[in-house]
């Protein structure tokens, strides 16, 4: 039998079990959870699924101009730090360093941060170069940050957190729990959550609900705290608070490369995720002393912020086949119902500008 299943077993002699309970036993057991397995999940053939750093190095590209631009509002300081937590193979900081070069090159120092074995191992191989250059680190979860001037960037990192379904019947809230008989709605008092979704709308239908994210307010003031100055990005599915509430947001498992709601099955062997609540990032960064938030779709903010023109007359002089994957890449993350319009970047800013 499954190793969590087992441990679900017992916990359901208990009571029903919550399930964001279930989604952190899943992803976070420290021996048997999804993230911490010694294979990575990441992938096209015979994997769970794939993320934008699988199609090319666009996102990567994008992302090298962004942090460029803080660094010269900071003032073209000597160091310049780029966290990015939760970085999985470490794709997106490879990505970015390879885009980079000139004095900002020299400043810049990417430092990845993510406790999955598999992931630590398939970075340490992409980010080889950097690190024998000490253009690159690795920090654990549990290092704590010293304060920095630079950047927090991150791609599918607030997605991955446990987060817990509500939902409203036309009466009362209700939460969704395991039973031994399986998942059902069963009415709770959803506490803050239940006031957060309140001020959100202005009048509840039955079925209107979201996600609710406990460890969301703790994982920002952990990352947000050490930065000094500088600039706070991230890349993710999600909406605002309303449009979440209207759409009634749940959990969904990820197993490959098909998506269902059946996020009590197959822990540790499948991905879980939830919908991140743009609006309630923005809120608490706010508190955290950002400014300047906002966030957009993923196709706009590439096609603000991408060189386009550029890019296209550069990539006339590749080979046939190199030119169509970087095409490809570019239409993956601009075309509707692909990528660009399923994922938002939000971006804000922290401290002095000289």
């Amino acid at each position: 039998m499954n190793p969590l299943n087992e441990l679900l077993q017992s916990r359901l002699f208990e009571g029903p079990v919550p399930a964001a309970e279930v989604m952190a036993l899943g992803l976070y057991h420290p021996e048997h959870g999804y993230y911490r397995r010694q294979e990575g999940p990441w992938g096209f053939d015979g994997k769970d699924y794939y993320t934008a750093l699988d199609l090319g190095p666009l996102l990567g590209q994008t992302l090298a101009l962004r942090l460029e631009a803080a660094w010269e509002r900071l003032g073209r300081p000597a160091r310049f730090t780029a966290l990015e937590p939760g970085a999985g193979r470490g794709w997106l900081g490879r990505d970015v360093l390879n885009a980079v070069s000139g004095p900002f090159a020299e400043a810049l120092i990417y430092v990845h941060r993510d406790d999955n074995p598999a992931a630590r191992r398939a970075a340490e191989e992409a980010l080889a170069p950097f690190l024998a250059a000490n253009r690159a680190r690795f920090a654990a979860e549990a290092e704590p940050l010293e304060s920095f001037t630079g950047a927090i960037f991150s791609n599918e990192l607030f997605d991955a957190l446990p987060a817990q379904p509500w939902r409203w019947d036309g009466e009362r809230w209700t939460r969704e729990v395991l039973t031994p008989a399986g998942p059902e709605w069963q009415a709770a008092d959803p506490g803050e959550a239940g006031a957060w979704f309140a001020a959100r709308t202005d009048g509840l239908e039955p079925r209107d609900g979201s996600i609710w994210c406990e460890a969301l307010p703790g994982l920002v003031h952990a990352l947000a705290s050490p930065l000094e100055a500088g600039l706070f990005l991230t890349v993710d599915y999600g909406e605002a608070a309303d449009r979440l509430l209207a759409k009634g947001a749940d959990l969904r498992r990820y197993k490959a490369h098909s998506v269902d709601g059946k996020w009590h099955e197959d822990l540790g062997e499948a991905d879980l995720t939830a919908d991140v609540d743009f609006t309630r990032l923005a809120t608490l960064l706010e508190q955290e002393g950002m400014t300047q938030l906002s966030h957009m779709e993923l196709s706009k903010w590439i096609r603000t912020h991408a060189p386009l023109e550029r890019w296209g007359a550069e990539w006339m002089t590749l080979p046939a086949p190199e030119r169509m994957k970087r095409t490809e890449n570019l239409l993956q993350l601009t075309l509707p119902d692909m990528m660009g319009s399923r994922f938002r970047v939000l971006e804000g800013w922290k401290g002095r500008v000289e």
